[in-house]
């Protein structure tokens, strides 16, 4: 063996860059493209934004499906937007005529009134030392806090919200407590859980306090019950049980119900958990009336006294595609508000010379041909993102007409089929997209479920669809006598679908429907 030199041709698939870039913006979110887009105007000088008055004449046609009688009849793909890297304007409007400059200056009204033309002899209303005085004015409450509150809009906006913890320390702050209780309360709300229950014992807190306090138990049981009548109440407490009970012991004497609810929570929480009503009417010695009554009465409590004080972190979804019904067709369209337009500055591209070598125009030529790759990026990804959201809509028109219970089957291999693109590509382009609809906002995975087969074997029905039926059999079931799961599958099999019991069981968690026996109520 030796080395030696031999020529080879043949065929390799590469990642160029250009092509990295496309697939990275592809499968962005839209608030990741945002801040995809914002970095890029920042680090390239060639980008800039197009403002929102020259944008106006250079939007997305919406696309328009035909309407449902006619759905042989569809459109096809989606025509590319309009590339805005040529460097022109268009929509750049000659400035206002400016009479001063124009030479039509016509002086201003004001300018007519001068001392010499008013009189001394008009009339007003009231004299100068009638509204004059020099005791300095003290601000109105109202001023002082509205100057506060502008002052403190920016610390304030996105501060978080009070803790149940800090909520309940300005409450003890308003107490005249001991330097031992003070120390007991902060170790019981260091005990509290997000739903406001007190997860440590109380021999736990008293081994967690230092010695030199010589706390006994006595002491620490009056701070938890001082604690647990504070706001929120029931806060504190150690379990379902206690908590209810302070609510109700706190309500009024002369509150219907409620010694009879404070009986049930303390002596049948388990019949009541359980929906046992007729053990519940025997133990309790009531009517069904009544019983409705005391369940009403206890359903008006609040098992989780500390949930109002947990952090919600709200997040807010910006549509990609929006899908609006005019005059019986379907329109689909891009939402100009998920991403800023950008374009090639005109300026700046102008300085480029091609014949120009030297380190500045390299600079200027590299950043244009940086910013055109950018600009087909993002004009790819639009055109993908409509093609595809259309092609959706024309299959679940039904979805569209009459709900949920129309959905059809669909995978990404049906889409990618009809838009001629990998199943890959379908994933990125609806993976964290959604759409804006009559019937709310989905995300684009929302629109694409398995297949169930029917009772005789020649259809097809989506999950999707099988999960509203069991809602809506669930809505319109006896609260007497809720549907189990064998029975909502007799019900479908019925209908010509077959699911089985477990199936059933699967779709109705899904759904946060809770079992036949928990569903159970009194009418």
């Amino acid at each position: 063996m030796k080395p030696a030199l031999a020529l080879k041709m043949g065929q390799q698939l590469r990642m160029t860059p250009q092509l990295q870039q496309a697939i990275r913006l592809l499968q962005l979110s839209t608030f990741d493209l945002q801040q995809e887009i914002q970095e890029a105007l920042d680090s390239n000088p060639m980008l800039e934004e197009l403002q929102e008055e020259a944008t106006q004449d250079s939007g997305e046609e919406p696309t328009s499906l035909d309407a449902p009688d006619e759905a042989a009849d569809t459109t096809g793909d989606a025509e590319p937007a309009e590339n805005s890297s040529d460097g022109s304007d268009s929509s750049d409007e000659p400035p206002p005529p400016d009479p001063e400059i124009d030479g039509d200056y016509e002086p201003d009204s004001a300018e007519h009134l001068s001392s010499d033309n008013i009189s001394d002899d008009l009339p007003v209303d009231s004299a100068w030392e009638d509204v004059w005085d020099d005791t300095p004015i003290a601000p109105t409450s109202h001023y002082s806090d509205s100057a506060d509150g502008d002052d403190n809009y920016l610390d304030t906006r996105n501060s978080a919200p009070a803790s149940l913890q800090s909520h309940l320390e300005e409450q003890l702050n308003l107490l005249s407590l001991s330097e031992t209780d003070e120390i007991i309360a902060i170790t019981i709300l260091d005990g509290l859980d997000d739903d406001g229950i007190l997860t440590i014992p109380l021999e736990g807190i008293a081994e967690s306090i230092p010695p030199e306090y010589e706390v006994e138990m006595d002491e620490i049981e009056a701070v938890l019950h001082l604690i647990q009548h504070l706001d929120p109440i029931g806060v504190a407490a150690r379990n379902l049980q206690e908590c209810l009970s302070i609510q109700l012991r706190s309500l009024p004497i002369e509150t219907p119900w409620r010694d009879a609810a404070i009986d049930v929570i303390c002596n049948h929480l388990d019949a009541l958990g359980n929906r046992d009503y007729s053990l519940l009417l025997r133990k309790a010695r009531l009517k069904e009336p009544e019983l409705k009554a005391v369940i009403e009465l206890i359903q008006s409590l609040n098992p989780r006294p500390g949930a109002d004080f947990a952090a919600d972190d709200t997040e807010y979804v910006d549509p990609d595609v929006i899908v609006t019904r005019q005059k019986g067709r379907w329109m689909v369209e891009l939402n100009p508000k998920s991403a800023p337009r950008i374009r090639v500055n005109p300026e700046y591209a102008s300085l480029v010379k091609r014949a120009d070598s030297s380190s500045d125009n390299t600079y200027l030529k590299n950043h244009l041909q940086e910013a055109r790759w950018f600009i087909k990026s993002l004009q790819q990804r639009n055109d993908t993102l409509l093609r595809v959201a259309t092609k959706i809509v024309e299959f679940q028109r039904g979805f569209f007409e009459y709900g949920e219970q129309a959905m059809k089957p669909l995978v990404l291999h049906d889409i990618a089929e009809a838009v001629e693109l990998h199943e890959s590509t379908i994933s990125r382009v609806t993976t964290q997209k959604y759409m804006h609809t009559p019937m709310g906002v989905f995300e684009l995975k929302y629109f694409f479920s398995s297949h169930v087969s029917t009772q005789s074997g020649g259809g097809e029905v989506s999950s999707t669809a099988i999960r509203a039926l069991i809602k809506q059999l669930v809505a319109d079931e006896n609260p007497r006598k809720p549907l189990s799961d064998s029975k909502i599958a007799n019900l479908l099999a019925e209908q010509n679908i077959k699911v089985a019991r477990r199936t059933i069981a699967k779709y109705r968690e899904s759904l946060m429907i809770p079992p036949s026996n928990e569903r159970k109520q009194l009418v």
